[in-house]
């Protein structure tokens, strides 16, 4: 089973920054695709997906909305990956949620290729004001 405690979110002003991590633990998880989810505001399901690395952080992926913006990186030895977010917008509010791929050594990371394995954690929030 695996435990994600997500930390660092905040209220902010536009154009500020925070740097969200995520602390995994049980299971071994450098051999799996690692992302970040946010669940926008009035939603209570439908979470998605903002970026994501690969199992061996050789390649990274991001939505559309947020390239150039947020940059996601790992630790596979302490079992942590951040989300770092820079020059945020209104638009970037919502509560946000690592996860770990459910294949192993995937090739791909992606929008498209990233299926969350097991139970979220309990997500950090993000205001972003205008």
């Amino acid at each position: 089973q695996v435990r994600l405690v997500e930390s660092g979110g905040g209220s902010v002003q536009a154009g500020d920054s925070l740097r969200l991590s995520c602390a995994a633990s049980g299971r071994v998880l450098s051999d799996y695709a690692m992302g970040w989810f946010r669940l926008p505001p009035g939603k209570l399901r439908g979470r998605e997906f903002v970026a994501g690395i690969l199992w061996n952080g050789g390649s990274t992926s991001y939505t559309d909305s947020v390239k150039g913006r947020f940059f996601i990186s790992r630790d596979s030895a302490n079992n942590t990956v951040d989300l770092q977010m820079n020059s945020l917008k209104p638009e970037d509010t919502g509560v946000y949620y690592c996860a770990v791929d459910s294949e192993w050594r995937r090739a791909t990371v992606g929008v498209e290729f990233f299926n969350p394995y097991g139970a979220w954690g309990r997500g950090t929030q993000v205001t972003v004001s205008s």
